[in-house]
């Protein structure tokens, strides 16, 4: 199946609204000493500290938020894309086949540019990473246009507003910089995950709704009638991994944020309530993965990943939770991020 990814890219173009004074943001001018230090308040924070210079801040307009997520989508999934349905045979499909082919992979850059269009109008920040490909440079990714009408709808100081935001995502790229597991794990369970798949076309779903409807089309691709994924019995024990480790992440991040924050944020509560209202559940190749191959990365454990690192800190200090981060057979599982003393319990030789 071939993906048109640059129809993706017009229509989350489209869709984000670029001309609806995107370009008109202007990065404060101090920026850079906001990521710097950053840096240094979260590395105090958490005790950890990164093996390799961070990425610069970069404000970035929607457009370049949108080809930087769809550059490392086509990296990471488009390979098993293009193999749906003999995509990847050297010989091109033809007649009813080739049809069928074609429209499936017009759903699926509309399903993708329409999601990343929706995104780029409310995301503030990302630490933007293929985890799949270690020779890519991570950026840290500030939406300008995003973060100004994020402060005029919450009445915040922009100055504050990109801290905290700024905050946020220097604090991944720490865990990221700091803890040498963290991106292999990752990436070789999504590498795993995305070999695994068996994405079939479903040509009587695609007849139902008609191969010119791309509307009709992209709610069959939601209800699992244009692509599925079957992976067997190892896909819950990957699915497990990557939950409870994603879970650790994010809930670390919200706990160091909260720590390093009250310093330099004036009403650090009140802000964190202000963004929680607006910001998005997950980063975006997570939420097209949700709809392509049918995931389930439970909100509720990013969650359940602060309260994991709250119980962690009251029952061993903030030591006890850097050895969470101390090697990768140390990190909780899913079912430990729910129930921290089983993690307490299983890691109580290893904080001795």
């Amino acid at each position: 199946m071939h993906v048109d990814w640059e129809l993706a890219a017009r229509i989350a173009r489209s869709a984000a609204g670029e001309g609806d004074g995107a370009a008109a943001s202007v990065a404060p001018s101090s920026l850079d000493g906001t990521a710097a230090a950053a840096r240094d308040q979260i590395v105090a924070a958490t005790g950890l500290e990164p093996t390799v210079p961070l990425p610069p801040a970069e404000w970035v307009d929607r457009g370049a938020w949108i080809d930087a997520n769809l550059k490392t989508m086509r990296s990471t999934i488009g390979p098993a894309l293009e193999n749906v349905a003999g995509g990847g045979s050297s010989a091109p499909a033809s007649g009813a086949l080739g049809a069928l082919q074609n429209a499936g992979g017009a759903v699926v850059a509309a399903e993708i540019g329409g999601l990343l269009g929706l995104f780029a109008r409310r995301v503030l920040g990302q630490y933007e990473l293929d985890l799949t490909n270690p020779d890519v440079a991570p950026r840290l990714l500030l939406v300008g246009p995003n973060l100004d009408r994020a402060a005029r709808e919450l009445g915040a100081d922009r100055d504050q507003v990109v801290t905290w935001v700024t905050l946020h995502e220097v604090t991944h790229a720490v865990q990221f910089g700091a803890v040498d597991w963290l991106r292999p794990r990752l990436g070789d369970a999504l590498q795993e995950l995305v070999k695994a798949m068996d994405v079939q076309l479903d040509p009587r779903a695609l007849l139902r709704v008609g191969v010119d409807d791309l509307k009709a089309l992209a709610e069959s691709v939601r209800e699992g009638g244009l692509v599925g994924a079957v992976m067997g019995a190892e896909r819950k024990a990957l699915l497990d991994r990557v939950q409870g480790t994603m879970g650790l992440v994010e809930g670390h991040a919200e706990w160091a944020m909260d720590r390093a924050g009250g310093e330099v944020l004036d009403d650090v509560e009140a802000l964190r309530d202000a963004m929680d209202r607006r910001r998005e559940d997950r980063a975006p190749l997570l939420r097209i993965l949700d709809r392509l191959l049918g995931f389930d990365l439970k909100l509720k454990q990013y969650a359940q990943g602060r309260v994991f690192c709250d119980t962690v800190v009251a029952a061993r200090g903030e030591a006890g939770l850097r050895d969470a981060w101390a090697a990768a057979d140390l990190a909780p599982t899913a079912a430990e991020l729910a129930a921290p003393a089983a993690w307490l319990a299983r890691t109580e030789s290893a904080a001795a």
